[in-house]
């Protein structure tokens, strides 16, 4: 990944599902990284830890906060907190504290991984993801907010939901009818090399949109993914069914948390859908190529033998440090 000259930056949440996968990504690009987590000794875990700097940080704790952001030139900023019935304050409060902290440390760059807007009335999700983009944005350090769709990868939540309703739901695979809207999935991979070519980028205070190639219904995602593994799964249409049941019922079959799934369920009653290209024209170099939904799912269930959080594995593979 050609990302230009080397620059030293903080990837916050790096032991989370993207930023292990996004830390060799820096360090085979050539930067200097300083991998961001709460429990330092848990980086030790990763295939990269020997190749990066580590320093605490916690998102409530204005010391940390301040000490982690000294001396970087770009801040890569992964925090989601869905853990808690109220974490719309704790993120916007969590992304004002940081924003303040990159100013008064003379950070060069932020860029903010975020989540596609819809038009209409927002989930809680996706406006939690909009204000904590408005946060750094209007703020004093140069911002790049890149808004990924549903992101397709081994291990995370989306994916991971997809898979374990696909193979746990036998024979016939109930759909609400408000669960028809369009969605552009993205491949972790892409998120990923999006994330790397952004830095230094020109194109600052702005959001890009980031989906792949095809837009596809959700019970087509289902399909495609019923393909890919071999299952014989019908879908079936249901109106009527309220989405506070559906997440509550996809939480307890896939085992994922229950408030989680429930933001994510609750988002797809949205196009999730790109209404921008802009990225590839001002971060992707000539002829970049998203990848295929097909390709991305069957690389995320295969794998090829090492970690997704290793320079040598598939970053669309699972990795044993991925969140339970």
């Amino acid at each position: 990944m050609d990302a230009g000259d080397g620059r030293t930056v903080l990837v916050t949440g790096a032991t989370g599902y993207v930023g292990s996968r996004l830390v060799p990504a820096l360090v085979e690009a050539g930067h200097r990284v300083v991998a961001a987590s709460r429990d330092t000794a848990s980086t030790d875990d990763y295939p990269w830890a020997d190749d990066v700097e580590t320093r605490a940080f916690d998102v409530t704790d204005d010391d940390l906060v301040a000490r982690a952001v000294r001396d970087v030139d770009t801040v890569v900023y992964l925090v989601h907190s869905m853990e808690s019935e109220d974490f719309v304050r704790q993120d916007r409060e969590a992304a004002q504290r940081v924003a303040a902290a990159c100013a008064d440390a003379g950070v060069g760059q932020v860029v903010y991984l975020s989540g596609l807007v819809p038009h209409g009335d927002l989930s809680d999700h996706l406006r939690s993801r909009l204000e904590v983009e408005e946060v750094f944005l209007d703020g004093p350090v140069p911002a790049v907010v890149l808004r990924a769709s549903m992101v397709i990868g081994a291990g995370s939540t989306s994916y991971e939901l997809l898979r374990r309703l696909s193979e746990r739901i036998p024979l016939v695979t109930p759909v609400p009818r408000w669960m028809r809207s369009s969605i552009q999935p993205v491949a972790v991979e892409d998120v990923v090399h999006v994330i790397v070519r952004a830095l230094g980028s020109p194109g600052t205070n702005r959001h890009y949109d980031v989906g792949g190639s095809e837009v596809l219904s959700y019970p087509e995602l289902l399909a495609a993914y019923a393909e890919v593994a071999g299952l014989r799964r019908r879908r079936l249409l249901v109106p009527g069914v309220p989405q506070r049941l559906v997440g509550w019922a996809c939480a307890r079959i896939s085992g994922l948390p229950v408030t989680e799934v429930s933001s994510l369920t609750e988002s797809l009653r949205h196009d999730m859908v790109c209404r921008e290209d802009a990225v590839r024209r001002d971060l992707l170099e000539d002829g970049y190529r998203f990848t295929g939904v097909a390709e991305a799912l069957r690389r995320s269930r295969d794998g090829n033998g090492a970690p997704g959080t290793s320079v040598r594995g598939d970053v669309q593979s699972a990795a044993a440090t991925d969140p339970a």
